[in-house]
């Protein structure tokens, strides 16, 4: 999905639910905290905000039904 909506020139997902094993959110399922480290030229000339709303809308109904939490660190080449 992040690959389509981005041809992004770098991309790490990383699953970190083992870090909040036991906390709020963690359904035992083992997938239920992620970090997306993407970078992409579209996402030049964007504000941070901006930036995660496109991340956002590209994952669809993922985050806040199939996953709990999203941290997203997005940046354009060079920054």
């Amino acid at each position: 999905m992040l690959t389509a909506a981005f041809a992004p020139t770098a991309l790490d997902v990383v699953n970190d639910s083992a870090s909040h094993r036991g906390h709020a959110g963690d359904d035992g399922s083992g997938e239920s905290h992620f970090t997306i480290i993407i970078e992409s030229a579209q996402f030049a000339g964007t504000s941070r905000l901006q930036r995660q709303r496109l991340v956002n809308a590209a994952l669809g109904d993922i985050p806040g039904n199939r996953v709990h939490a999203v941290a997203i660190r997005a940046s354009a080449p060079g920054e």
